[in-house]
């Protein structure tokens, strides 16, 4: 399988001014396709950041506003997109990640299931409903969006629905960045797939969000991690690598099911 290069935009958010954030990331998405990326991964709530006040102002439906600006981005520019945007959907609004592919097609759309209560979405926002995973040219992937990185039984679902890569937009608080450090190679580990994960930086509403945006490999291995400052971080990861560890570590034919469907779900 051809080699995939993904680039992580980790960008200073500016609150409730989606203009002046579009402008940041259509630099960020340019510099990656001059880098020679395929796939750029933009923060969550990449357009606003959690200026969640206002979110039925900012949220539009998916073939609008700042989504549709990305897909017009991706087509510019032939790259495929990812980051996650304020979502109106039948009189609610959703925190949605989005997969739009090189030719401007949203091929993925995944609203996020686990709303924070640290930074009040859940006051102004309503979770998802569905955990799909997504066919595009170079193999099923699948979409989270922050803290749903501390489900573990996501991204299980994720891997045994045959995910081999993972996408993680976040705006996650520098004072729990040795969480965020930690739980993104152990769900690599576990899950045995590539994962590509872009943190905001900066200082929004009193939080200081932490950065270190990186991509992990299924052994767990840090490809490229950036640190608390704005930047474009870019590595290349090889697909055909989650087959191999699956076969060196059989976890998942190892996996006891007989045994844990007989424990509580609590």
């Amino acid at each position: 399988m051809k080699p995939l290069t993904i680039a992580l935009a980790q960008i200073d958010l500016a609150l409730g001014n989606p203009f002046k954030n579009l402008d940041a990331a259509r630099a960020k998405i340019a510099e990656a396709r001059a880098r020679g990326a395929d796939i750029v991964v933009l923060p969550e709530l990449w357009s606003t950041a959690y200026d969640l006040e206002r979110a039925v102002e900012h949220a539009s439906a998916l073939d609008a506003g700042m989504f549709a600006a990305m897909e017009d981005a991706a087509r510019e520019h032939h790259i495929a997109i990812v980051g996650s945007l304020l979502e109106s959907l039948e009189g609610k609004v959703h925190n949605t990640a989005t997969f739009i592919d090189a030719r401007g097609n949203h091929i993925g759309a995944y609203r996020k299931l686990h709303l924070v209560p640290m930074l009040d979405e859940d006051k102004y926002l309503v979770g998802g409903a569905a955990a799909p995973v997504f066919s595009a040219e170079f193999g099923t992937f699948a979409l989270g969006v922050c803290y749903d990185l501390r489900f573990p039984e996501l991204w299980r679902h994720y891997a045994l629905a045959g995910a081999r890569l993972a996408f993680l937009p976040a705006e996650w608080p520098i004072q729990r960045i040795a969480h965020w450090r930690t739980l993104l190679p152990a769900r690599a580990i576990e899950n045995q797939i590539f994962i590509a994960a872009t943190n905001r930086v900066g200082v929004s509403k009193g939080e200081t969000f932490g950065g270190h945006s990186m991509i992990v490999n299924p052994w767990g291995e840090i490809l490229v991690e950036g640190d608390e400052r704005d930047a474009l971080l870019i590595a290349q990861i090889d697909l055909d690598l989650v087959d191999q560890v699956r076969q060196r570590v059989p976890v998942f034919h190892d996996r006891r099911q007989d045994v844990y469907s007989q424990w509580s779900k609590a």
